[in-house]
């Protein structure tokens, strides 16, 4: 058993080296400062402007919402316990200072949509990575790979001592390094969603140019323009109907009767709208997505498809990862393991929980307590409410009571 003290030695924080001296606290200065949240993962220009980032918010709190525990599992790899430990509060409760464990698989797969890949950086741990396996990690934080070499990586991570962001190199084996499995749909320089963001991009420039207030006019003037004066003399009249247009309170201007007016700005027919559609159409396919997930209005088919389609492969890529880099051989062969719990009534209706509760005792699958549980009601200390039987058939102390009275009552008569 490790005493607190060897744990206080050997605790290990990413940001400190060797080298560095160890300063005291200063009550007037504790790093840098910002008006804003600088942790906080910030979005491409192009990707705030258009649907993107919405569709980034939406996967990203889907994946959120399923839990990540550290457990340990049986022989037959079935759920077991939860593992009361520094990676689990980081998985269940707290990941940083700053940030819940869903702030963080939030940041984390928005990050992976932008960048492709992302690292998991255990920042405090209870030993050095780098000397050995056997550590506990205390907390972590999402950190953008900037460099790839062939062992190690260059990450920026905040470092929330200083208030920065800073970028550390560290190994591959003690980082999680996950990269998006939808990577071929919406990281390749040439994929559907990069498409898509171009397409907006030119939507929106030409939105831009048609709102921005200009006539485009072509005045025809009653005289060939070649020589130098007749160019000035042009100008100049140009000139004059800006002037009268600015400054008329309803942008009247006259001409001559000899002169003739062009106006260009008419709606120039393009596809980038009908582009802009397709695409949208094609990129919700091969993400398995449906526009009833982001309104609302999709039912329990609808979601377990999106579910199995897109949430979670994302989920498959976080799990294995952490427990790839995040566990010994030692303590997978005891059995421990990262795994991923998705509530399946969450998509149940009031009036089928009644039925689902049902068949789930009546077959022997939940306890009344469990049922409990779910709908947010108190367990009940009733301890037949713990039994895992069916209610329905007696129990089977009951029902050999009146055959041993009978052999009581035969036995008296003799």
């Amino acid at each position: 058993m490790v005493s607190i003290g060897e744990r206080l030695k050997s605790a290990w924080n990413v940001f400190r080296n060797d080298e560095e001296r160890v300063e005291k606290f200063t009550p007037f200065y504790e790093g840098g400062g910002s008006s804003y949240r600088p942790d906080r993962v910030r979005s491409t220009y192009t990707n705030e402007k258009n649907i993107v980032q919405s569709l980034y918010a939406r996967m990203a709190l889907d994946v959120a919402a399923v839990d990540i525990r550290h457990v340990r599992l049986d022989d037959q790899q079935r759920y077991v316990e939860t593992v009361q430990s520094g990676l689990n509060n980081c998985l269940s409760l707290e990941a940083n200072i700053d940030q819940i464990h869903r702030a963080l698989i939030i940041d984390a797969v928005l990050t992976m949509f932008e960048e492709g890949a992302v690292a998991l950086v255990p920042v405090d741990t209870t030993f050095n990575p780098e000397q050995t396996g056997g550590f506990d990690i205390l907390s972590m934080r999402v950190g953008k790979i900037v460099t790839w070499w062939p062992r190690k990586v260059r990450v920026e991570v905040y470092n929330d001592r200083k208030g920065v962001r800073q970028q550390v190199t560290l190994n591959k084996s003690s980082v999680a390094i996950i990269e998006n499995p939808l990577y071929s749909v919406m990281n390749e320089p040439n994929s559907t969603l990069r498409r898509l963001m171009r397409k907006l991009t030119l939507l929106d420039a030409v939105d831009e140019q048609s709102s921005s207030g200009k006539l485009d006019l072509i005045i025809q003037l009653p005289y060939v323009i070649k020589s130098e004066a007749r160019r000035q003399q042009a100008e100049q009249r140009r000139k004059d109907i800006e002037v009268q247009l600015k400054g008329s309170q309803y942008g009247i201007a006259y001409t001559d009767g000899t002169e003739r007016i062009t106006q260009l700005n008419r709606p120039a027919e393009n596809q980038l709208m009908a582009q802009v559609e397709w695409l949208t159409n094609l990129l919700y396919s091969q993400l398995g997505l449906t526009p009833e997930v982001f309104d609302g209005s999709a039912d329990e088919k609808i979601m377990l498809n999106y579910f199995n389609r897109t949430i979670e492969p994302i989920l498959a890529a976080f799990t294995s990862e952490m427990k790839r880099k995040f566990l010994t051989k030692t303590a997978r062969t005891q059995r421990q393991s990262i795994e991923y719990f998705r509530d399946p009534f969450k998509l149940v209706a009031i009036a089928d929980i009644a039925e689902i509760a049902d068949k789930f005792t009546r077959n022997e699958i939940m306890t009344g307590n469990e049922i409990r549980a779910i709908i947010g009601k108190a367990p009940a200390q009733d301890p037949a409410a713990d039994e895992l039987r069916n209610k329905n058939i007696p129990a089977a102390d009951t029902v050999s009571q009146p055959a041993s009275n009978r052999e009581e009552l035969q036995n008296g008569s003799t």
